[in-house]
């Protein structure tokens, strides 16, 4: 039972994978504009920046001029890793923490320690969120990195076989004019 559950899981995974990778290579644009801006939105979505991810990764597939619309899909192609998050956010500030406190690990969380009201305090910012970005950064950047690689691998194949369709299409049609 416990296999097929995680099969389910899995097989769920391959194909949202499948989904944004199809809706990237389907952009008009260069491979470098859709890998960057899918790079970017990746890295973003690493971030702690919970309801904002979105629009920092599209300012920044702005600034970098890459793809807008693939900086979106970069975001949400992070969206897969949702049932993680609690893990992947404790991951990023237990790095972050280490390198910003001397190469000291944290003390573990315990649900006493946290009270709701605490949260709206820049104390709050500066011991939470602070080492949680640090680590996304950590994180985020290889991983993002290498989603650009991939991703201009794919797209750059996705279009060479998109011309080559187009080009073979066009002899056809020349051929019937002949």
């Amino acid at each position: 039972m416990k296999d097929s559950h995680l099969s389910a899981v899995k097989k769920r995974w391959i194909a949202a994978l499948r989904e944004h990778a199809r809706h990237l290579v389907q952009l008009h644009d260069t491979p470098h504009s859709i890998a960057g801006g899918t790079a970017l939105g990746v890295f973003f979505g690493f971030t702690p920046f919970f309801g904002f991810k979105t629009l920092l990764g599209i300012l920044a597939a702005w600034g970098f001029r890459c793809s807008r619309v693939a900086a979106a899909i970069g975001v949400a192609l992070h969206d897969v890793v949702i049932p993680l998050m609690p893990m992947l956010l404790r991951a990023e500030y237990g790095v972050g923490y280490w390198l910003l406190h001397g190469y000291h690990w944290p003390h573990k969380f315990r649900v006493e320690d946290l009270h709701a009201h605490e949260w709206l305090h820049w104390k709050m910012l500066h011991q939470v969120i602070w080492p949680t970005f640090v680590g996304s950064v950590v994180i985020g950047g290889p991983l993002a990195f290498a989603v650009f690689l991939v991703t201009l691998r794919i797209v750059r194949r996705a279009q060479a076989r998109r011309r080559a369709a187009d080009a073979a299409a066009l002899d056809l049609n020349m051929d019937d004019l002949g």
